[in-house]
Parts: structure tokens; C-alpha cells; sequence
């Protein structure tokens, strides 16, 4: 069985809602940009010595493509930061990069499992639990939710390559969309694992959820998640099968 493999600047997962490149998704209706799971001050939060470099290039990834879009938003899906505690210079470049954002377009935080119970309040100040926007609730993912169509983040999908590498990856289906963590720290959740399988049972999904790798300038729309799992069972290297596949189009 082939991969069924096609680099495109984006791919739409249906209804408006359009996977983009960096782990962004566009709502076209409400020209709205969403991130999931930024985990900004993530390495003053883990204890790290180390400079906020993925606060920067995240901000600066969503600032870009807000301008490209001409978002009327950007919404983060929970998780914003990394944790409630940290350090007050750490606290300050979130506030300013926030600011900056915020110079572009609307900025709206939604509070996820990493905002603990404060909700992230001294960092962040205001956020909600939930948004509608064009049909769809928005929600971190971490809690149930009744809504009929929901888009969250929280399991951070994503496909093995070689060598321990990862993709992040959206799973899309008519009343579900998982959207790959923005943070570059996160290997992510092996979407043809088991553990994976569970976690999308709770949300009320099954494997006919469509698999779109998203890379840096690319999509890479890979068909359904049922058949991926099969080709996997089959002893086909979903790593030689991708990269064959992205060869094999570059030739075109």
C-alpha cells in the first residue's frame, strides 16, 4: 500500500478550516489564526539555563503569518505557557510578546492542563475555558467537552520518522480536529500508537481521521489515520515511505 503523499502550502481539512505549515490552523470565516500548546517560558519554567529562544520564534512564526492572513485574531488552544511558575523576567517576556501580538491583531487565550488552577492569571491575566468561532467550539482538550464540533490541542500528534524524529501532524474529522502543538520541545503522541488510539476514543473519534503532516513551509496530507496504522502492521517504514514519497513529487 502507497503513502498517499502531496506537498501543498496548506490543505483544507473541510468546512474552512485550513492546516498551514508550523502547527498552525487558519478559520477562514472569522480569519482566525490558532495555535496550540505554545508552551512559552518553557525553559525558565523546566529550570533550564537557558535563553527563551522558543518564545521568540514562536511569536515570531505567528506574527508572520498573521500578517500574510490578515488575521483578525490569533487564538491560543491551551497551554499557553508552561507552567504558572516562573521567573519574573521570564514573566515579562511573555507579557511583551503577548503585546506584540496583540499590535497585529486580537489575541484570545484559552487556558489548558498547564495553567493549573490559577488559570495562569499572574502571566497572563485574562483567559477562558472556551470559544466559538465559525461552528466550532475550542477547548485545550484536556476535558471533556459536549459540544458537537470541537477543535483542541493538548495530545500534541505527531508521526515518527528515523532516528527518534517526529512530525507534528493535525487529525481532522467532521466533529473533531486535533491540532499539533506549536512548542518545538515536544516530540509529540505517536498517532498510530496505542496510547493515541485511547485518548482519541475519549474525545469521540475513531481511525477515520485524516492524517496532515505539517513541516515548516509544507502540509503533507497522508490520507486516513485507519490505513497509516495498517501500512504500519504491514512492516512498510512509514519514514522510507514519506521520504520516497516527497522525493518521487520533488522530481515532478
Amino acid at each position: 500500500m502507497s503513502v498517499p503523499t502531496v506537498k501543498a502550502l496548506e490543505f483544507e481539512l473541510g468546512d474552512g478550516t485550513i492546516a498551514l505549515p508550523q502547527s498552525l490552523l487558519w478559520l477562514e470565516r472569522s480569519r482566525t489564526l490558532v495555535a496550540a500548546d505554545a508552551h512559552l517560558a518553557y525553559e525558565d519554567v523546566i529550570g533550564g539555563a537557558l535563553p527563551l529562544w522558543s518564545t521568540a520564534a514562536s511569536v515570531e512564526t505567528l506574527l508572520r503569518v498573521a500578517r500574510q492572513r490578515e488575521a483578525a485574531e490569533i487564538v491560543f488552544l491551551g497551554d499557553v505557557i508552561h507552567g504558572s511558575v516562573m521567573s519574573e523576567g521570564a514573566a515579562g517576556v511573555v507579557g511583551e510578546a503577548l503585546s506584540l501580538l496583540r499590535t497585529q491583531c486580537r489575541v484570545t487565550l484559552i487556558a489548558g492542563n498547564h495553567e493549573g488552577r490559577s488559570r495562569g492569571a499572574a502571566v497572563l491575566g485574562d483567559t477562558q475555558e472556551a470559544l466559538e468561532r465559525d461552528g466550532w467550539t475550542l477547548v485545550h482538550g484536556d476535558r471533556p467537552s459536549l459540544a458537537p464540533r470541537t477543535i483542541v490541542g493538548h495530545l500534541h500528534p505527531s508521526l515518527p520518522l528515523a532516528a527518534g524524529a517526529s512530525m507534528p501532524v493535525f487529525l481532522a474529522a467532521p466533529s473533531l480536529i486535533v491540532v499539533p502543538a506549536l512548542t518545538p520541545y515536544s516530540s509529540g503522541l505517536n498517532v498510530l500508537s496505542r496510547a493515541c488510539t485511547n485518548a482519541l476514543r475519549a474525545l469521540g473519534a475513531a481511525n477515520d481521521m485524516t492524517v496532515v503532516a505539517s513541516g515548516h513551509d509544507r502540509v503533507f496530507p497522508f490520507g486516513s489515520l485507519g490505513p497509516l496504522r495498517a501500512l504500519l502492521a504491514s512492516g512498510t517504514q512509514l519514514a522510507q515511505a514519506f521520504e520516497g514519497r516527497v522525493r518521487q513529487r520533488g522530481r515532478r
